[in-house]
């Protein structure tokens, strides 16, 4: 079992930025690709950014994709979404995820990730 902890979130003003951290524990020996979803009211989860476990391999999705960056430091456990240039289109909660299945393959899908955190809200104010 791995338990995922987001902090980070908060409210912030349009073309700011914001750093989430996901620390992991428990079976953290395991390697595990790691991945950030969000989810705005009324709409589903959606994919963010995923990293393998080397860290060799991100994705990003479209809309994020040159304002978003994805990064871990497994030493400490912990992996990192660095937004910048946020648009209130961005609010959202949101979660980070954990995959060991498949560690150096970073997945897009939710189905791919078998840990979840609680979440962290972002809110973008216009």
């Amino acid at each position: 079992q791995v338990q995922l902890v987001e902090s980070g979130g908060g409210l912030v003003q349009a073309g700011g930025s914001l750093r989430l951290s996901c620390a992991a524990s428990g079976r953290t020996s395991s390697s595990y690709a790691m991945g950030w979803f969000r989810q705005a009211p009324g709409k589903e989860r959606e994919f963010v950014a995923a990293i393998s476990w080397s860290g060799g391999r991100t994705y990003y999705a479209d809309s994020v994709k040159g304002r978003f960056t994805i990064s871990r430091d497994n030493a400490k456990n912990t992996a990192y979404l660095q937004m910048s240039s946020l648009k209130p289109e961005d609010t959202a909660v949101f979660y980070c995820a954990a995959d060991p299945r498949r560690p150096v393959v970073a997945g897009t899908r939710p189905q791919q990730y078998d840990y979840w955190g609680q979440g962290t809200q972002v809110t973008v104010s216009s």
